[in-house]
């Protein structure tokens, strides 16, 4: 019988791991939310952010896409395999750190604000959204944007659920993420106090089966608490 590991590190740690060179494999052209080149939209969806912070950044491919141009960006990873390979990779790029650490950890001891939040099939895809988006709202800047995306999941899959993969010598790994359709992740961001929510499936391109999940939401800013208090 295999046995299961529970362990978010270690299944990070092991998540591409044959793209570790001294350089990435591929030259980063643009912000992609999804898992198909070219397809959707790219980082209008952050608006004209000087801050940001990425969760669950990985390869942090596009924290250093953004970072390239001018935006001051931290990047947040559980995984110290991956904050390694992406220090090594981006350390010519002087406007983007990259921390190793859990989500709600990191922003709870987190002093700074961000004009932008986001998450790209990362952090907020695996991580229980009623402890996340509070979180997420005190560390950003009023009208601050939040947005994320995450593959598209069966609809019969809804709340925490396990994910799957293959460890060392075929062991099972698991770790949680959390699945729910557009509306429902729509209704935990207004719970949480968010305006403007948008959240859809984004269609795969032609031939292709998973679509995409993206959520956009933003914190009130102050013209919107005056505007209320009327």
């Amino acid at each position: 019988m295999l046995r299961t590991s529970h362990d978010p590190v270690f299944f990070w740690d092991r998540y591409k791991p044959d793209r570790d060179g001294p350089a990435p494999p591929h030259e980063v052209t643009a912000f992609e939310w999804t898992q198909y080149e070219g397809h959707g939209p790219g980082a209008e969806l952050l608006g004209r952010p000087r801050t940001a912070l990425e969760l669950g950044a990985a390869e942090c491919r596009e924290a250093s896409w953004l970072a390239r141009r001018g935006v001051r960006v931290t990047a947040l990873d559980l995984s110290p395999v991956q904050v390694e390979r992406a220090r090594r990779w981006w350390k010519d790029v002087p406007a983007l750190t990259i921390e190793e650490g859990e989500a709600c950890s990191f922003l709870r001891g987190d002093d700074q604000t961000y004009d932008a939040v986001y998450s790209i099939w990362g952090a907020v895809w695996f991580t229980a959204p009623d402890e996340l988006f509070p979180l997420v709202a005190k560390r950003l800047s009023p009208g601050g944007v939040f947005t994320f995306s995450h593959g598209e999941t069966p609809q019969h899959l809804t709340g925490r659920q396990p994910m799957y993969g293959k460890g060392p010598e075929g062991r099972e790994m698991t770790v949680d993420r959390w699945c729910h359709p557009p509306e429902t992740w729509a209704d935990i961001a207004h719970k949480h106090g968010f305006v403007d929510v948008e959240a859809r499936c984004l269609p795969a391109p032609t031939g292709q089966a998973l679509g995409t999940i993206i959520v956009e939401a933003r914190l009130p800013d102050r013209a919107d608490h005056a505007t209320s208090s009327h």
